[in-house]
């Protein structure tokens, strides 16, 4: 039977590692995170949150935790998504401060010293703006900026581009979070739309040490409807402002057919501009269903109130 570790009541510094399939990474995170944290010379715990990988990654943690009473793992049932583990892991942590990082190490652990400094200067939250991505192609450097700054522009609230989840949090912070139990979770957003004194430490974002990346493309559109959804009620404003504008055009386009039929006389009766029309009008229609659908579907998901997640095996005593 797997051993229990008790977390202490109150410590300084939880670190939320959320993996996927990275046995290749685990052993060198660890090490690393060590490493900075002994230096800091703080209080803390590794909360390691296994969303259902198919390879090693759950046995090296539980090995870890097994000699490290510091590690703390949680093994969910399933893959619930990158954004359900990390909030799992804030759901049991217990740090005045919360770093959230990636195990596949291109977001440096050896940053986290400087973020919690300046988080210790009055800030609630500290990001880790990218400055630089290298080893990722043009076409995800594009989306992702291109990504980030319609968000920007279509909502109400202030996100921060060039940022990914990668930050220190304080406990107030946290227990906010806790507050916001919708499905369809985009962190990011959420931490932003709480508001309180926020900055950021800029850095060299590194290549993937090892492994591959969980995040597909359709993760990625996903992720982005998320958070456009979630912040944003624009693509409905979109779908009314279309709807209007076919209209108007329907309108104008009635009145030069009148026109043509009764003054000039110059009338050619023909399928094409009636296809046209058709195909025009209901692509226009089915896009406005498909958005409004997609609304629907995030508040069907969340009057359900299923948990967020659920635990198969965990080393952490509630």
């Amino acid at each position: 039977m797997t051993p229990v570790n008790t977390s202490p009541k109150r410590i300084a510094l939880s670190i939320v590692v959320p993996l996927y399939n990275e046995e290749a990474n685990v052993e060198t995170l660890y090490q690393r995170l060590k490493a900075v944290v002994d230096k800091m010379g703080v209080s803390y715990e590794f909360v390691f949150v296994n969303d259902g990988s198919r390879d090693r990654t759950l046995a090296l943690v539980q090995e870890l935790s097994r000699q490290d009473s510091h590690v703390r793992y949680i093994d969910l049932s399933r893959n619930f998504g990158h954004q359900i583990a990390v909030t799992a892991g804030l759901d049991h942590t217990v740090g005045d401060a919360v770093v959230i990082i990636d195990a596949d190490l291109q977001d440096p652990p050896e940053l986290i010293a400087p973020l919690y400094e300046k988080l210790q200067t009055g800030y609630e939250v500290v990001y880790a703006k990218r400055l630089s991505r290298p080893g990722e192609n043009v076409a995800k450097l594009m989306t992702a900026k291109l990504f980030y700054r319609i968000l920007a522009s279509i909502t109400n609230v202030s996100i921060p581009v060039d940022t990914g989840d990668f930050r220190i949090i304080s406990r107030k912070v946290v227990e906010a979070l806790k507050l916001m139990p919708e499905q369809n979770k985009f962190l990011r957003g959420q931490i932003s739309w709480i508001g309180f004194r926020q900055t950021f430490v800029e850095y060299d974002r590194a290549q993937r040490a090892g492994g591959e990346t969980g995040y597909t493309y359709s993760k990625m559109l996903r992720l982005a409807i998320d958070g456009i959804t979630a912040f944003s009620d624009f693509p409905l404003k979109l779908a009314s402002l279309s709807g209007f504008v076919v209209s108007g055009i329907a309108f104008l386009v009635m009145l030069y057919t009148l026109y043509s039929r009764f003054i000039t006389h110059n009338y050619q009766p023909g399928w094409a501009s009636l296809m046209i029309s058709i195909l025009f009008l209901g692509g226009v229609q089915l896009i406005a269903i498909g958005i409004i659908g997609e609304y629907i579907g995030r508040l069907s998901t969340n009057v359900r109130q299923r948990p967020l997640y659920l635990i198969a095996d965990t080393n952490i005593q509630e």
